[in-house]
């Protein structure tokens, strides 16, 4: 497990690596000072809660909130495995190191399933991929204002909690995973080979110019569709939640105490946790399938055609 571990802090630095190479729109936007508004109308809400801190860098604007939370859940990670890793013993293993070895063992065996080669890092990538994005997404089920009210307590005027909402973050890591699938692909088959698959696959020498194009369209489209994917479905759920919550958006504590308001409170409640209950699902299957079309696609580089 503790080799596991080191080959996992190794993977995150890589696929931290590229996270800021995608920067959204930041013109009107800044990170720190009071906010203008304590109340805001459904659309000033949601406008104001899909504001990313943004910091300018000598690499250009940087979302840090998506920054720094996709960090610190990398820490959350590496600290939790490592400290069960020490705790590890032969003998009857407690609740928590037996919940750590189920999900090492779960994608151990999805691994093994899926992936033909014989590399010793696809295992550990796999599992910092799930628990990463997993843990990244259980972001959004933090109550909404929770965290950027605290932020604006320290005059931080705008902050988004969940790192794979934004789009850096998760082209960030689709990128990596693109740039390991052509690492293999050229490590296995030699870069002859793979010239020869991308020109004369699938339909031989004769539609090489054909054969290029789809084959550079399909390789385009496994990043994309990775980021896409994870991307659309975490920001569709933190918008869900974000409507939920203008039944009381502004009123902060005191609207506990107002009884017109009480109604619209429980209705928050009701459906707050009915959509939460339901997101859960979502984010673990969406941690799942980006671990496994990794595996999948990793699976495919090492396959001679």
């Amino acid at each position: 497990m503790f080799k596991l571990l080191n080959t996992s802090v190794l993977l995150f630095l890589i696929l931290f690596a590229p996270t800021n190479s995608f920067s959204a729109e930041t013109e009107g936007y800044s990170c720190f000072g009071k906010p203008y508004e304590t109340e805001y109308s459904a659309n000033e809400y949601i406008t104001h809660h899909l504001s990313h801190c943004v910091v300018d860098s000598p690499l250009g604007p940087i979302h840090i909130d998506s920054v720094f939370y996709s960090v610190f859940m990398a820490f959350v990670f590496l600290l939790t495995f490592y400290a069960f890793a020490r705790k590890a013993s032969a003998g009857i293993p407690g609740k928590g190191q037996s919940f750590i070895e189920m999900i090492i063992e779960f994608v151990d065996e999805q691994v093994k399933d899926t992936y033909h080669g014989s590399s010793k890092t696809i295992a550990p990538l796999a599992l910092t991929i799930f628990i990463w994005v997993f843990l990244m997404n259980f972001m959004d089920l933090l109550p909404v204002d929770m965290l950027p009210k605290a932020g604006e307590m320290m005059n931080i005027k705008y902050m988004r909690v969940v790192p794979s909402a934004d789009l850096n973050i998760t082209f960030g890591l689709s990128v990596t995973v693109f740039l390991l699938i052509l690492y293999y692909s050229i490590k296995i088959k030699g870069l002859g080979g793979f010239a020869k698959e991308l020109a004369f696959q699938p339909f031989g020498k004769a539609m090489l110019p054909f054969n290029l194009l789809l084959k550079v369209i399909e390789e385009i489209a496994k990043p994309i569709s990775l980021g896409l994917r994870l991307f659309g479905n975490l920001y569709a759920g933190e918008l869900i939640f974000m409507i939920i919550a203008i039944f009381t958006a502004g009123q902060g504590i005191t609207y506990l105490f107002d009884i017109g308001v009480i109604p619209y409170a429980l209705m928050q409640f009701v459906l707050g946790l009915i959509w939460a209950l339901f997101h859960l699902i979502i984010i673990l299957l969406q941690a799942f399938i980006f671990m496994m079309l990794t595996i999948v696609y990793l699976s495919m580089a090492h396959e001679e055609h």
